[in-house]
């Protein structure tokens, strides 16, 4: 092993054990078939719900005082963390955002003289307002918001997040701040994302695993560079299948496989988190699929019969404790009408 990528691996061994774990991945397969996935891994019960909004919400960033406000170019469906904040979602052009934990983000000071935007609203601003990754990119590479955050809600740590998006045509962005500054990295070959550390150093740690060769010998762990590494492999080593559904499959099973076994304790280790849902997009189709780690059935949702214009309703699929729902197939005739939950702000 090369010395810089040993002392790297070293020190992210030491950081890790206090950090919350997620995969995002994406698939690229034949005649433009994009799929994305991830995970997502709490140690708590994280209250998750789906959500549908149509186009022409007008929306307040709960950004106090100064807040960012803006009208949804287009409707989205969404995945939400606690009814405070969406964590993961598409919308209806097929730009799909996550948002995953990074304990070393580091956000702007606070500039009166920028708008500001609660991190709880910064996927869904992003869901609202562009239709690619290079749109997206190019609209937020010179910050024309201050991001803030807060507190996880019941909890006494700091929200710290990361921003993957990827599209229809298999672009793919990383947006991190670290240090106070904005981080974008962009590039379709970037089609895997995890935690800790940060993403330049995560592709660092995988050129180590790249010349091994994933069918020689891959990381087994449940560590976000461990993950990183296998993700990596497998997305590109399943096969590019024909059938829509074979490869809808190919990409479950390589996100089940980065998943994190429901319940698992480590002593020295109490903060590894347990996979509680995964969602996966299939971007050419458009279908939104949830499955739950607690329940055998998986459903969808099919943006192609919903109803996004501005006339349209607010609704929402309860999915209940835990995630531990009924719903199985296309369960996009089962959500109802509901009022919009309101991003969380600074408290």
């Amino acid at each position: 092993m090369k010395k810089g990528v040993a002392a790297l691996t070293a020190a992210f061994m030491l950081a890790v054990p206090a950090a919350e774990a997620c995969t995002r991945l994406v698939y690229h397969g034949h005649e433009g078939t994009v799929i994305t996935a991830r995970s997502m891994d709490w140690k708590d019960e994280i209250l998750t719900n789906l959500w549908i909004f149509p186009r022409g919400m007008a929306r307040d960033g709960a950004g106090g005082p100064n807040s960012l406000k803006w009208t949804s170019k287009y409707g989205s469906v969404i995945a939400s963390g606690y009814d405070v904040s969406t964590v993961d979602g598409v919308n209806e052009v097929g730009l799909a955002a996550n948002v995953l934990w990074l304990v070393e983000s580091e956000y702007p000071t606070y500039d009166p003289n920028k708008p500001a935007l609660s991190i709880a609203a910064w996927a869904q601003y992003v869901l609202d307002n562009y239709a690619t990754v290079a749109e997206a990119v190019d609209a937020l590479k010179d910050e024309p918001f201050v991001l803030i955050t807060d507190n996880v809600p019941g909890q006494q740590r700091l929200t710290t997040l990361h921003l993957s998006l990827s599209d229809a045509s298999g672009d793919s962005a990383i947006f991190e701040y670290i240090d106070g500054k904005l981080v974008v990295h962009h590039s379709r070959d970037y089609q895997v994302m995890t935690n800790s550390p940060t993403f330049d150093q995560q592709l660092a740690l995988n050129s180590y695993w790249q010349d091994i060769g994933g069918t020689v010998f891959l990381p087994g762990t449940n560590r976000a560079a461990d993950r990183f590494a296998r993700a990596s492999f497998y997305v590109n080593a399943v096969p590019k299948f024909e059938d829509p559904n074979l490869a809808l499959a190919s990409v479950f099973s390589v996100i089940r496989n980065a998943s994190v076994p429901f319940g698992i304790s480590t002593p020295d280790q109490p903060n590894i988190s347990s996979t509680r849902w995964r969602t996966v997009v299939d971007h050419k189709r458009k279908l939104y699929f949830f499955e739950s780690a607690l329940t055998p059935n998986t459903f969808w949702v099919d943006l192609k019969k919903i109803d996004f214009s501005p006339r349209a309703r607010v609704k929402r699929l309860v999915l209940g404790e835990n995630q531990i729902n009924t719903h199985a197939g296309d369960a996009t005739a089962s959500f109802s009408d509901a009022a919009p939950f309101h991003f969380l702000g600074p408290q």
